[in-house]
Formats: C-alpha cells, structure tokens, sequence
C-alpha cells in the first residue's frame, strides 16, 4: 500500500499516528516544560526503578497492590517524582477498580493529554509540577463531578494530616 503526501497529513492529524510516536517513546508531555525537572539519570537516582517506569515511562502499576487504593485517613495525596500536591481524601473513593481513585483533583495540581498506548484514546493524567504519569481520568465516576481519576499508587505519596 502506499501512501501519498496528503494521506500521510490526513493521517497525522486525525491522530492516527500517535500510537507509533507513543511507541517510540514519544509523548505529548515530551515537549511540555513543566517547573520542576531533572535530567534521565537524576530521576533515575531519585525513583525506584517501579517509580520511575510508572511516572517516567508511562507504566502501569498491577491492580489491588497498593496499599494507596485502601489508604481511608485524612491527609494529602502527593507526586511521588516531585512531592507536588495532587488530591485531598476528601475527594477520594472506593472505585473497586484497585487503584487509588479521587473525584476531583486539588486546583491546578494536573494536568492530561490523549494516550493511544492500547489502540484508542484515554486521558492521561500527568503531575502538572513535573509530568509524572500519575493514571487516567474516565467518566465513570461519582458526583459531584462525575470523573474517576484513576491513579497508580506508585506514583503517589501520602501525607497524613489535614485534607
């Protein structure tokens, strides 16, 4: 099959070629400054390899395996790249989903950009301070917002206290 100039345009702007730039390790936060960075080693030094594939890479954590998804004190819940405050557990529920889920982030805690990484698209949620991947955001959730902002628990820190 070939493809002429304009069906390769036609083809890049309908989306379908973010699959293949996501597969090369490409992603719409690549071009994104955000306020806090570090370089590809300095992250490395300061993840865990399962921290780092998760909010460096795009990874996704196994179902039920953080402690996170049944954390029911108060308290904040923060990046775990950057320490940057994300959502209160006034916000947070039982999605029986097995992953830490909130309603509503915390005011401009987030930030999202379309995954196509399993063939069509999601919002993905990124840390608005250092565009850690922190889960996806679906529209399944409960009021008042009707969102679940589904989040791997890797990528989050808790901090007891005050919500």
């Amino acid at each position: 099959m070939t493809h002429d100039r304009r069906s390769f345009v036609g083809l890049l702007l309908a989306g379908a070629l973010t699959p293949l730039a996501t597969a090369c390790g490409q992603s719409a936060e690549a071009k994104q400054a955000f306020p806090f960075t570090l370089s590809d080693a300095q992250w490395r030094k300061r993840l865990t390899a399962a921290e780092y594939r998760i909010l460096r890479e795009a990874g996704t954590e196994r179902a039920f395996s953080s402690p996170l998804d049944k954390e029911k004190r108060a308290g904040i819940f923060a990046c775990a790249g950057c320490g940057h405050r994300l959502f209160s557990s006034r916000t947070k529920y039982d999605s029986h989903t097995g992953w830490p889920s909130f309603y509503r982030p915390l005011q401009g805690a987030i930030g999202t950009s379309t995954d196509y990484k399993i063939g069509y698209p999601r919002t993905e949620v990124h840390c608005a301070n250092c565009g850690g991947h922190l889960g996806h955001v679906f529209d399944d959730g409960p009021k008042p917002t009707g969102k679940r902002y589904c989040m791997n628990g890797l990528a989050l820190d808790f901090i007891p206290g005050a919500a």
